[in-house]
């Protein structure tokens, strides 16, 4: 099977973009990386190339996709923490991230926070990650619905990020199968909140490349954020050939 991917970010309407998004492929593995970092004051940017870098480091130094994933998060906790005590104006900095590591047919998804990876199979959406968020929560819970959950007041309160003073990592990881004709989307909240998961779908009929697929729903997010402050938006659109 082979992999295609392309990557987008801007800064939106911010001054600075504080989202991160890389890839690293090394013969049949390989990994996409997307952190959207929090903080303020410009902290968040490094949080977010603290980890993407920390990540792509050891993955290459990984013989597989499970020795990286079994502590790929906890290392890259250690990496910001170290960062956060070296300089106390980066002491509130935190990060998500949500990553996608493949090796023939099969997958491995790891997340914390509120960045999303979509998985689509035949053009659908067949699955997405949970956010660590406050209206994540309360949809669980079945105090709102699922479309509710884009424009939450409280949409911006996160449960869990890399960064924060617990000293367990609560990340989450799902294995899955890689078939020819998956598509993947990971993208930070800039993007999946002005864009649904409705529009995704269409996009991706329209196009079926990544990189068109990207420049059509980076359009799209533009236009439905008209009016309002736009957050950084970034993605990584994967898709998998025969």
């Amino acid at each position: 099977m082979r992999i295609d991917h392309s990557i987008f970010s801007d800064k939106g309407g911010r001054q600075v973009n504080e989202d991160r998004a890389d890839a690293v492929c090394i013969g049949s593995r390989s990994l996409f990386i997307l952190c959207d970092g929090l903080g303020g004051h410009g902290s968040g940017s490094v949080a977010a190339e603290t980890v993407t870098g920390c990540l792509k480091d050891y993955f290459k130094s990984c013989p597989g996709i499970d020795a990286f994933a079994a502590d790929a998060l906890v290392r890259a906790q250690s990496a910001l923490k170290k960062t956060q005590q070296s300089d106390g104006r980066l002491r509130e900095m935190r990060t998500t991230a949500v990553l996608l590591c493949i090796e023939g047919s099969r997958g491995i998804v790891l997340h914390i926070g509120d960045s999303r990876l979509y998985r689509f199979r035949n053009g659908r959406v067949l699955s997405r990650t949970r956010d660590h968020s406050l209206p994540q929560a309360l949809c669980l819970a079945g105090e709102i619905t699922e479309p509710e959950i884009r424009t939450h007041p409280d949409r911006n309160k996160l449960l869990r990020a890399l960064g924060d003073e617990a000293d367990e990592v609560r990340s989450e990881r799902s294995d899955i199968e890689i078939m020819p004709g998956d598509s993947f989307l990971l993208c930070s909240d800039g993007l999946w909140e002005p864009v649904t998961e409705g529009e995704m779908e269409r996009l991706l009929s329209e196009t079926g490349k990544p990189k068109k697929w990207l420049s059509q729903l980076a359009k799209l997010a533009e236009k439905n954020s008209r009016g309002r402050n736009m957050d950084n938006y970034t993605a990584i659109a994967v898709t998998v050939r025969e």
